[in-house]
């Protein structure tokens, strides 16, 4: 975990988060940028300010940008509810459960590989071959 932001209270449900946590999770941040500002739904606006949130965080601490993190984490937790009530038949009441959302979002440095210098080759040296074979003495 490199940097890690935390969005809590947030008045989406967790299932409608999670649907769209699951786009971007793993994904470098430049290909989830791109692909929160394509999707039309409301979970992703509190993502990608919680993406930006986190990017900032890693460009202040670290000075590293977006081309070089990816999203390593991204989990979706449910928060409390808050809870009315609304007129039902037959003089009752039901409830209605506005749920909430927290969002922890974990960003980690994208490991490249390093190029390998070239190994020189050393001389073998002879080695001499050794029979499986061992006798047993026994003692008499």
């Amino acid at each position: 975990m490199l940097t890690r932001a935390i969005a809590r209270y947030i008045r989406t449900s967790p299932r409608k988060a999670r649907k769209i946590a699951d786009l971007v999770r793993g994904l470098p941040v430049t290909k989830a940028q791109i692909i929160l500002g394509s999707v039309e739904r409301r979970p992703t606006s509190y993502i990608n300010r919680l993406l930006h949130s986190a990017l900032d965080a890693a460009d202040k601490r670290f000075s590293l940008g977006a081309s070089d993190l990816y999203i390593s984490s991204l989990r979706v937790d449910g928060g409390p509810m808050l809870k009315r009530y609304r007129a039902a038949s037959m003089g009752r009441a039901t409830m209605i459960r506005h749920r909430t959302s927290h969002i922890i979002l974990e960003l980690e440095k994208i490991k490249r590989p390093e190029k390998k210098k070239p190994v020189e080759l050393k001389k073998a040296k002879k080695t001499r071959k050794v029979s499986s074979r061992k006798t047993l003495k026994t003692r008499r």
